[in-house]
This record gives structure tokens, sequence and C-alpha cells, in this order.
């Protein structure tokens, strides 16, 4: 594997939306995520690797090695029947020939950024291609403010079939909304399992921070209302092991609301302190 990354590294996002819903929750309406206890918006590590994919997808559309592996288009197990019929191997053998899904295992990391990156679950089907647990992690994003979800009633004065032509004006619906919330994610890339696993390059690297800074550019929607990556701070270790406890980096990031706002309602409201002394042997990249 050329060109693998050979150093730890940890990230931090920030993150706003404005009169939208950045992550519903199915189980709940689709209302926006919130902590029952804390009143802390939630955005999913899931919600946010779509966003990656998604923009890898559009920046890397056919080419070769940036496939992607989990979108809406055929079956997972199609994919995994693929990857045997192109290296020749025999087919339906249910794992049971475990060079074979070693193989197969190699194919879809080679051919699919998603799984090089996040890893993947692929021990389902007739022709399984094994486990892979990827060298990027992220954890929930958490708003630094508690944030209120708010439904708000909508219009549409088309109506849907024929039955309802008599029924009034209008057709009612409603959507549900955080006026302001600013999140942080936090989020580690393991050059360990870059090395042994995945093959995680360089480009690779380069293209997940051209994707993070850019993750909201081209995922608009009614709903989501008005998203923007705000800050991006990167560090990165001198070794593949790294040089000081994730928590300790995490801690050099603060993020307070200014005293003197009592309702936050835009990032300006905030004030991010950044400790620059970093521990011998890592370095702070502010990407955004």
């Amino acid at each position: 594997m050329e060109n693998v990354i050979n150093k730890r590294y940890e990230f931090v996002m920030l993150f706003d939306v404005e009169n939208g819903n950045p992550n519903g929750d199915p189980d709940s309406g689709n209302q926006p995520r919130i902590d029952s206890e804390t009143a802390l918006g939630i955005v999913t590590d899931v919600c946010l690797k779509r966003k990656i994919r998604n923009y890898v997808e559009l920046a890397r559309e056919g080419e070769a090695g940036y496939n992607i592996l989990i979108k809406n288009d055929r079956t997972l197990n199609s994919k995994f029947t693929e990857a045997y019929d192109t290296l020749g191997l025999a087919k339906k053998q249910n794992g049971k020939n475990k060079e074979d899904v070693q193989k197969a295992q190699q194919y879809m990391c080679q051919n699919y950024f998603d799984v090089r990156a996040f890893g993947a679950v692929m021990s389902t089907g007739d022709d399984q291609c094994g486990t892979v647990r990827g060298p990027v992690q992220i954890n929930f994003a958490r708003s630094i403010d508690p944030v209120f979800s708010q439904d708000i009633t909508i219009t549409r004065q088309a109506k849907t079939n024929e039955k309802r032509e008599n029924a009034g004006n209008a057709e009612m619906g409603r959507k549900s909304i955080v006026y302001y919330g600013l999140y942080r994610a936090e989020g580690y890339i393991s050059a360990s399992l870059a090395q042994k696993v995945t093959g995680f390059s360089e480009e690779d690297l380069a293209l997940l921070w051209e994707a993070v800074i850019n993750m909201f550019e081209n995922d608009r929607s009614a709903a989501r209302g008005k998203m923007c990556m705000r800050k991006l701070y990167v560090f990165e270790h001198e070794s593949m092991l790294g040089n000081a406890p994730s928590h300790i980096l995490f801690e050099k990031i603060d993020v307070k609301r200014d005293s003197g706002i009592s309702v936050p309602r835009k990032f300006s409201d905030y004030i991010i302190t950044v400790d620059k002394t970093m521990p011998e042997g890592v370095m702070l990249v502010e990407k955004l």
C-alpha cells in the first residue's frame, strides 16, 4: 500500500444550523435530535459520515478507487459478489474460505473510499468480505448550548387527491426546526488501522478534509435550513501511535457563549479560545 498515512490525527469540527433541522429522529416524528436530560442538540456520526460520503461521490464520481459502498443504489450483497466475480474467486462459500474473504476485503478497501475511511460490516450473504474497522471515526456532535425544537405549521394550496379537493382552501402540514444551534463534533484518525487494514492514504486524507469543509455546501434542503461548517481544527501527531492523549488536545479548543448574550442566534455570539501550546510532537492546524 503506497502513500498510506503514518501519523495519528484528531480533529474538532464546529458547525451551526439556522432555522432548520440538522438531524431528524425518526423515532420522534423526525424532530431534531435532543438530549432529553440536558436539552443539548445532537447530530449523529452516521449523519455526518453520510454528508462526507455524498461529497466524495460528487467530487470524485467515476474515478477508480472512489466508489461509495453505503448508498441507496443496489444491495450490499451484490457488491460483495461483484468483488468475487472481479477477482475470479469461487462464490457461495459463506465466508468459509478465509483466504478468499481476505482477498475480497482488500478489493473492497481499494475500490470504495468509505470502506477505506470508515470501515464496513461486509460479512453478510453468500460472498462475504469480512468486517473492516476503519481508521476514521467521529463522535456524536453536541450543541454548545441547549436548543429548542419548534414545530412550524405550513400550508399548501395544491390538493393531494380528488377527495380533498373540496375540503378547504389549503392542506396543512408541519416542519420541526431549531432556530439556532452551534454544534461541536470530535473525530479520530488511526494510522495503525490505515497501515494494517484499509490503506487509507495521504490523498484520502486530503479529500476527507475537503469533504468536511464542504459537506453542507451541496446538501441544501428546505428541511435543513442554513447549515455551515464554521471551524475545523486538526491535531497532527509526529508518530503513528500519537504523542498525547486525545482528550488533552480536545480541551485546547474551548467554545463558550459570549457573556453578554442570553439567547444565541448567530456564530458571532460565541467566543472560541484556542490554547496553542501543544504537547511535544503535536501540531495544531486550523483548516478552516
